[in-house]
């Protein structure tokens, strides 16, 4: 029988993944204060009128809420290294990314800020998979 040979992961990679676990910790933080933002200042917002997506500003805020507690457990768990914390993280980058196109009308800028740091967490994770994960 042959043994799998163990090989330390490059400081690229391991610098990647633990950058893209502390970055998802502030995307949640950020999403979890434009939420609260949205829940309890909703007259912040300029709503558009005649947009595909009309849901209500509060409603949009427990969703933002809710997100960026789910996005900073992610990045603990990635940042502990965990494989499964790194495909929960993939998923809810995503999900983030996502959430924050639909919600485009509301915020333009931060919104595009956002889907553009959770692109950057889905390519630090994937880029270097096998490398970190041996």
């Amino acid at each position: 029988m042959s043994q799998t040979e163990y090989r330390e992961p490059s400081g690229w990679a391991t610098g990647a993944v633990l950058f893209a676990g502390i970055l998802m910790i502030i995307i949640g933080i950020f999403e979890a204060f434009q939420g609260l933002n949205a829940i309890f200042e909703d007259q912040f917002y300029v709503v558009t009128e005649n947009y595909i997506f009309d849901i209500d500003v509060t409603a949009w805020g427990w969703i933002h809420l809710i997100l960026g507690v789910l996005v900073i457990f992610g990045g603990y768990a990635v940042m502990a290294g965990r494989t499964w914390g790194r495909i929960l993280a993939l998923i809810l980058a995503a999900i983030a990314a996502i959430a924050n196109f639909v919600y485009i009308p509301y915020y333009p800028f931060w919104s595009i800020l956002m889907i553009a740091l959770a692109i950057w967490v889905i390519w630090a994770l994937t880029s270097r998979w096998e490398e970190v994960r041996a």
